[in-house]
């Protein structure tokens, strides 16, 4: 998945700043994602990913800079338009964030419930529920708890909510950290089908190179708090700079 045709901005980050405290995580950073385009997203632990990704959202306040998520500038949007706007937006938790008290089915009805304006209000969600989880290949686990839930299962049940708002946008944190490395080709070949089959943009990171092979039609080194290089993997793969060779060992 090295290339890509030529489509509108779905994702504007421009010049973004993030720090805590004395500590800076992002330090100017700037990113376009494309529609119907992956692009990868890798850095050390710490160096800003998952609080880009939640900048994104409006789950973090950027100290300053730009974010155009659709032609809406997240920074001058109400709460309520957010709210709206995330429904366009899947993020899948590096945990997965499964409810444990909540059914498999419980855990996907809640986004249905919860944003009642995309949907109005349901009566039956039976249909969507199962669409959503055939997609991951699991409609046998509706009635499950998370508990009886191998860590691949939970992670495929919570892209499987994910889903179920039918988003143009997915953010995936870490999806293939934790698990073996089976079940990660296993959601690595999900992932690709999930774009296919609903055209999906998404920015992916993660830390696992063999999963930016496969996905990455474009590949952001973050180092330092910026966009330190970015291309197709076998463009980085081939530098000769430490810093990005790192990476690749």
């Amino acid at each position: 998945m090295e290339t890509t045709a030529t489509k509108h901005p779905i994702i504007i980050i421009k010049d973004l700043y993030k720090s805590f405290g004395k500590n800076t995580v992002l330090n100017g950073f700037n990113l376009i994602l494309n529609e119907g385009e992956n692009v990868v997203v890798m850095g050390k632990s710490g160096s800003g990913k998952s609080v880009m990704a939640k900048c994104v959202i409006g789950l973090e306040t950027p100290d300053s800079g730009t974010i155009s998520v659709m032609n809406e500038e997240i920074n001058t949007l109400k709460q309520e338009v957010i709210d709206e706007l995330r429904t366009e937006i899947g993020f899948l938790f590096q945990g997965s964030a499964l409810y444990d008290s909540m059914s498999v089915r419980e855990n996907l009805e809640f986004p249905l419930r919860r944003h009642t304006k995309k949907f109005g209000t349901i009566k039956d969600t039976t249909p969507l529920v199962l669409e959503a989880l055939e997609s991951v290949g699991l409609a046998s686990a509706i009635n499950l708890m998370p508990n009886e839930l191998s860590g691949g299962m939970k992670r495929r049940i919570a892209l499987a909510r994910t889903l179920i708002l039918k988003p143009k946008i997915i953010l995936y944190d870490e999806p293939t950290t934790g698990l073996d490395p089976i079940t990660a080709k296993e959601i690595i070949v999900l992932m690709k089908s999930i774009q296919e089959k609903y055209n999906t943009s998404s920015i992916i990171i993660t830390h696992d190179v063999d999963c930016a092979k496969a996905i990455a039609n474009r590949m952001i080194l973050l180092i330092d708090g910026i966009n330190y290089i970015e291309g197709t993997y076998k463009n980085l793969k081939k530098s000769i700079d430490p810093k990005v060779q790192a990476f690749f060992k």
